[in-house]
């Protein structure tokens, strides 16, 4: 790449988080649906022409808020479920990676929580994609576990699904919380976890052995 082709780019990509940047600080206020496209271009020092180099819409604007947002967790989560040891461990871990990004970045979860069921479609799907990729990741990560053998793919999603939901959930508490009240959000996250995992050892109980 030459060095103006470089330089065109990096401008390219401030505009583009600068679009994002203002969008988020207007969202504080009011929802995705309710944003005019002159709003944020107004707030992010960008022309409304501009815009259209960046995103088709103000829906396809929320998508990469999503995805900038949860993307990011993917590769985090994914380390963290990789490890070998205890389990209550690695889910200990997650609820302090949750608690740091919510703590590191609240308008971005504000705007998550606020979506997840708000009135754009596009967005609510990007945003049950980013959980559903979540839900499946930690599934099969669970899979290869000796607490899952003789379980099926349907109950290890479910299983994957009950701990993203409550990551979710963790998420919202915790903005609700605010700094003050984020460490016993974590402690009540970290017990409701446990209990969850206590109950999967039982869950086959009764079953006949496959093998």
């Amino acid at each position: 790449m030459s060095h103006t082709a470089g330089i065109r780019q990096a401008q390219k990509l401030k505009t583009r988080q600068a679009l994002l940047d203002a969008a988020l600080g207007l969202l504080e206020e009011q929802s995705l649906s309710s944003l005019g496209l002159r709003e944020v271009t107004r707030a992010g020092g960008v022309t409304p022409t501009a815009f259209y180099r960046h995103f088709d819409d103000i829906a396809a604007l929320g998508v990469a808020l999503v995805e900038q947002t949860l993307g990011s967790l993917h590769g985090m989560i994914g380390a963290i479920l990789a490890e070998t040891g205890d389990s209550e461990v690695r889910l200990d871990r997650s609820v302090e990676l949750i608690a740091r990004h919510v703590r590191e970045q609240p308008a971005h979860f504000r705007f998550i929580a606020r979506e997840q069921h708000g009135g754009v479609g596009p967005v609510r799907e990007a945003i049950a994609d980013q959980l559903r990729l979540f839900t499946e990741e930690v599934a099969t990560a669970i899979a290869g576990e000796p607490e899952s053998r003789g379980w099926s793919q349907e109950d290890l999603l479910m299983l994957g699904g009950l701990y993203v939901d409550h990551m979710v959930i963790t998420a919202s508490a915790l903005l609700d919380a605010g700094p003050d009240g984020g460490r016993a959000v974590a402690e009540v996250a970290r017990r409701r976890m446990r209990l969850v995992t206590l109950g999967r050892l039982h869950w086959l109980d009764g079953t006949p052995d496959p093998a």
